[in-house]
């Protein structure tokens, strides 16, 4: 009987004021949980992989991670010639990817 009377009142701003944070940490440990599956999903992967497969697998993710932080720098290079040696850069990165698969 009590919580048919909560469901119906009004939400009022005090009332949403504390129901928010609730909310909230709800969805966050709901990212947190999603993300700890993820990790132990890539570790469980890597596991499976021969130690070749796991330095190439190492590598590629460097060049990836280079990748983006060389195009983070592209997008705000106003000068020229830094342009053009990320741009060079950007390109050597793509294809030393794409010979590791």
């Amino acid at each position: 009987m009590q919580l048919a009377r909560i469901a119906a009142a009004p939400l009022t701003e005090t009332s949403v004021r504390r129901i928010i944070p609730y909310v909230a940490r709800g969805w966050e440990s709901k990212s947190v949980e999603s993300q700890q599956d993820d990790a132990k999903s890539v570790q469980e992967n890597r596991a499976r992989l021969t130690p070749e497969e796991r330095s190439i697998a190492s590598r590629k993710e460097g060049l990836e991670l280079s990748r983006s932080r060389v195009l983070e720098q592209l997008r705000s290079a106003e000068n020229p010639r830094y342009r053009k040696l990320l741009e060079e850069s950007l390109a050597m990165l793509d294809q030393q990817i794409t010979q590791l698969g």
